[in-house]
């Protein structure tokens, strides 16, 4: 058996390896040449992008329903350092930079964390559900993305998901990180909000984009691989020009390839194949 990494050798050794990983992407965004973004608008942009809400309290099977309580007060205290930040033609948003650590000090609880493939509790948990709001937006829009981590198991049921599956994103304090670059020539802008149970979110912009997107999951299916199920797809984004409403490019985002990490009884029996 070979050695433990320094990181695996105990809680401690653990805590002092992300120090060193925080540490590390401080010092990597001082020697930078990237701009991040840091400017923050009360007043709307008039042009919306995209617009989209997610249900925050959602019944997962063998999920504490506290941590998800608990998520509501992290996504809302999240929201008030990200909603309005705009960013300028060149500049990269950053997850991590524009909400800062999430600490029980300022006010964070235990939510729902996914470590290692596997549903913890930690400080802040629940912050990713913001994450893969904004991410969702940016697919939606010209802007570029520089830096994502995508989960790579299907931790849950697909009840009432609403985007096609795939399309989040993983965030640890810091070094784990979700940005963006606004590689058009005006600038953009992101609101978040709760309201009625969702988290909502706008992308705007000062005039429109000459053209519009669209995801489209297809080839959805489940596949049973010696003993061990997966979730088959392929996510392609339609590029559509505004004016003609003709589509104008398909680009193939993702291909996944999800071990299913739920009971297999809550697979839909007509999505499993055999080929």
């Amino acid at each position: 058996m070979g050695r433990k990494l320094f990181c695996d050798i105990s809680p401690t050794t653990y805590k002092i390896s992300l120090r060193k990983e925080i540490m590390l992407r401080k010092l990597k965004d001082v020697c930078s040449q990237e701009k991040l973004a840091t400017t923050h608008d009360a007043d709307p942009y008039p042009i919306i992008v995209k617009s989209h809400s997610s249900i925050l309290i959602r019944k997962l099977h063998g999920v504490d329903l506290r941590l998800q309580e608990n998520k509501v007060t992290n996504i809302k205290l999240a929201c008030n350092k990200i909603n309005g930040i705009v960013i300028h033609p060149g500049e990269v948003f950053s997850f991590w930079h524009t909400l800062g650590e999430a600490t029980e000090k300022k006010g964070y609880k235990e939510g729902l964390v996914i470590s290692s493939g596997k549903m913890i509790s930690g400080i802040g948990g629940g912050l990713c559900q913001m994450a893969n709001m904004i991410h969702w937006l940016v697919l939606n829009s010209p802007l570029t993305v520089t830096e994502l981590h995508h989960h790579s198991d299907a931790l849950f049921p697909d009840e009432r998901r609403r985007v096609p599956f795939g399309t989040g994103t993983s965030v640890c304090y810091n070094n784990i990180d979700y940005r963006f670059r606004n590689t058009t020539d005006q600038n953009v802008q992101i609101l978040v909000w709760v309201e009625d149970g969702e988290l909502c979110g706008e992308l705007r912009s000062e005039k429109p984009f000459p053209n519009r997107y669209k995801l489209v999951e297809e080839n959805n299916h489940f596949r049973k691989e010696g003993d061990t199920f997966y979730r088959i797809s392929q996510v392609y984004r339609l590029v559509i020009d505004r004016e003609t409403n003709q589509e104008i490019d398909k680009e193939l985002i993702l291909d996944n390839h999800s071990k299913v990490m739920y009971d297999y009884s809550l697979i839909p029996a007509e999505q499993i194949r055999d080929d």
